[in-house]
């Protein structure tokens, strides 16, 4: 079996790149092969732009969709792009690790979404969901959040952690991962600034092991579910019969009961 892991910290140092190791070891314990980008030492550009395109469709104005499709179809892919896609079409299971900042990723992995999922290699119009370049591939985060568990409830004052991380997990699911339950270290920073050093060493430590443990019984993670190609209608709505597992998709006669 293979991994990818994705790491979205600048400093080296880092908690994440610490997590980030961790699953590495974990894996490779199970007789994994990994591979690792982190993508600040990388000097990953996450800023799609006209210059990342040799040959352009058209040099007069960027149009990204179409640029993406024309080095798609002329295998001009840029390098540092194709080489990621490379690495995640070879692996089993990609992980993105990164910490939570503004309620949001890293801009770095957002940058990192936004050129490597690349129009017409990666996904199209009929290559989405369960027909998506990833079919049959699993995907999941883990993530460092600042304060504790309490406040990502569903009714925390940071807000439910389950929509927030919902728009990075059905990016993952559009391009046909299988989205596996993320993995959330909570209380990082509360627990830096204001717990004395042996109770933040003992807590991390803990939340170390927590991970490498749940990675050991990788294949037991539970599935995040997302709705299928099937279960959209032709005016692009989900169909009256088909299960709903998010807020953010409902069904009609719900959104007028509320």
């Amino acid at each position: 079996m293979r991994a990818h892991i994705v790491c979205t910290h600048p400093e080296p140092k880092s908690y994440n790149a610490h997590l980030a190791a961790t699953a590495r070891r974990a894996l490779e314990l199970r007789g994994w092969s990994v591979t690792m980008a982190d993508l600040y030492q990388m000097g990953f550009d996450p800023c799609e732009r006209a210059s990342h395109y040799a040959n352009p469709l058209d040099a007069a104005r960027f149009d990204v969709q179409s640029e993406q499709r024309h080095a798609s179809e002329r295998g001009t892919i840029p390098a540092d792009v194709a080489a990621e896609i490379a690495r995640m079409q070879a692996a089993d299971l990609l992980i993105l690790q990164y910490p939570m900042w503004w309620h949001l990723p890293p801009a770095m992995l957002k940058g990192w979404f936004d050129r490597v999922l690349i129009y017409g290699d990666v996904y199209t119009s009929k290559r989405r969901f369960e027909h998506g370049r990833f079919a049959g591939k699993k995907a999941m985060l883990s993530v460092t959040v600042g304060t504790s568990a309490a406040t990502y409830a569903f009714n925390g004052r940071s807000a439910d952690i389950d929509l927030l991380l919902w728009p990075v997990n059905f990016s993952l699911a559009y391009v046909g991962y299988t989205v596996l339950r993320p993995f959330v270290a909570y209380g990082i920073e509360a627990g830096l600034r204001y717990s004395d050093a042996a109770t933040v060493e003992a807590r991390l430590k803990q939340i170390t092991e927590d991970w490498a443990a749940l990675l050991a019984r990788v294949d037991e993670i539970p599935i995040v579910p997302f709705n299928t190609m099937a279960e959209w209608g032709a005016d692009g709505r989900v169909v009256p019969d088909a299960p709903v597992y998010t807020p953010f998709i409902r069904h009609r006669e719900r959104l007028e009961l509320e």
